[in-house]
């Protein structure tokens, strides 16, 4: 039977994941300098478009399909093929039979049946947004024929089976590794692909001795909000029912979000003499992404911990790349990658279930035990290491054959104008009687006196 409240839950929590990368657009576009926003811009919308196609034709099969009872080697790695094109999905209940240690779940046991297209759509959402964080990592410098191919290949090769190993019955599944609502599949995935690719295309002209500040940060705060608001959606989303826990996840999205940016504002209040609003920004994105792995497993009070320690190490870690030389045009680095681990390993120390008695805790709390720390070192170790392999791989062919970087005269005119045919903001032309004109010469000026 079919659980209608259950279903409509999720079907709004995918809508706001799904809103989360035109969010993320915003968040990018505006973080850019203005000639290169639009270019920003669309490279998360088409990854909207790559990772969907791809998802409905073998990816959900990848990702999702346990083959048996999960023990094989190959369904270890990667799903089966029961699923492509969707077959099979459109008339079945998602029951929550995901296997972790061989056994059913205590959540998947307890959730209500929605239909497994829902699921197959919420999951989608977050393969979609782990793509286009990437893309914050080249900006300014990136073909986007190159980025399509990128995108096309990096979700196949890597965000499937990672989804499979964590989510989908995969080898890190049946080892007991906790991860909620994707910091080691989304964050850590990506924030270690966008450190390879920002090695593989290099630093763009003029890096640290020009001015490369956001062009507008209104569009900055706007992004802002829309992730803030979407990633309820995608952290609560996760408990696949509205009951206690995902209420719990949706708490703690909210404390640790809003404890990092105050962090982030403290930090640059104390080193820089000023907060600003793209250090708000910023620290509320790394509390998301801190969060996100351990929102349904921790205390509130724990929430107000890892928002804290999000903040401020995020604060510093995007500093590393001027001491170490590698261009992340967006921080992608300092805030997903550094936010991801500090997320997925801190549930190693404060896990504590209370919603879910008989579950390995951390070792702070009554209880907890130190195999889950070990474990929630792995999966973060394995997972960056995998995806910044195989993301050079992927990034240096592309490059030795299609060319990965645009002609530096392009990156100087700006990738709207020579990749588009566009640009971000057409304000005309202004002239000295005041008149703005777009089209047509401009008016003779009147002759005054002196």
């Amino acid at each position: 039977m079919i659980d209608s409240g259950t279903t409509a839950w999720m079907l709004v929590c995918t809508a706001l994941v799904l809103l989360m990368t035109p969010g993320l657009a915003f968040f990018y576009g505006g973080m850019t300098r203005a000639k290169s926003v639009l270019n920003m811009m669309m490279m998360s919308f088409v990854s909207i478009i790559v990772v969907t196609v791809a998802w409905v034709l073998y990816g959900y099969s990848l990702a999702f399909d346990a083959v048996g009872d999960g023990s094989g080697f190959i369904n270890k790695i990667v799903g089966g093929l029961d699923y492509l094109g969707l077959s099979g999905v459109f008339n079945a209940v998602y029951e929550g039979l995901i296997l972790e240690g061989g056994n059913v779940t205590a959540e998947a046991a307890a959730a209500d049946n929605f239909p497994l297209m829902v699921f197959s759509a919420f999951q989608l959402t977050f393969a979609i947004i782990t793509v286009a964080l990437i893309s914050g990592a080249i900006a300014d410098r990136a073909k986007f024929g190159a980025w399509v191919v990128f995108s096309l290949l990096w979700a196949t090769v890597v965000y499937f089976p990672v989804a499979h190993w964590v989510w989908g019955g995969g080898w890190l599944t049946q080892l007991g590794i906790e991860d909620f609502a994707g910091g080691t599949v989304v964050h850590i995935n990506a924030g270690a692909a966008a450190l390879a690719l920002a090695l593989v295309l290099g630093k763009r002209k003029g890096w640290q001795k020009e001015p490369m500040r956001p062009h507008n940060l209104t569009l900055v705060l706007l992004g802002t909000g829309l992730l803030w608001f979407g990633w309820f959606g995608f952290n609560a989303g996760s408990e696949l029912a509205p009951d206690q826990t995902a209420g719990l996840a949706f708490m703690n999205t909210q404390i640790a979000t809003a404890v990092a940016a105050g962090a982030w504002m403290l930090v640059e209040k104390l080193r820089d003499g000023h907060a600003t609003t793209l250090g708000v920004a910023s620290g509320a994105v790394a509390g998301l992404v801190a969060i996100t792995p351990a929102c349904g497993f921790v205390d509130p009070w724990a929430a107000v911990v890892i928002g804290l320690l999000a903040g401020v190490a995020c604060a510093y870690a995007v500093g590393l790349k001027y001491k170490l030389g590698y261009d992340d045009s967006l921080d992608v680095v300092g805030v997903h990658l550094v936010g991801g681990v500090i997320g997925a390993v801190s549930l190693g120390f404060f896990a504590a279930y209370p919603f879910l008695p008989g579950q390995n805790k951390g070792i702070l709390i009554e209880g907890g035990q130190i195999s889950q720390l070990g474990l929630q070192v792995l999966g973060p170790v394995v997972v960056g290491l995998y995806s910044f392999v195989i993301s050079w791989i992927l990034g240096k062919i592309i490059d030795k054959t299609m060319g990965f970087r645009i002609p530096e005269e392009a990156e100087v005119t700006g990738v709207d104008i020579t990749t588009h045919a566009e640009t971000g903001y057409d304000i005309g032309t202004f002239h000295a009687s005041g008149v703005t004109s777009s089209n047509g010469p401009a008016p003779a000026p009147k002759k005054v006196d002196a």
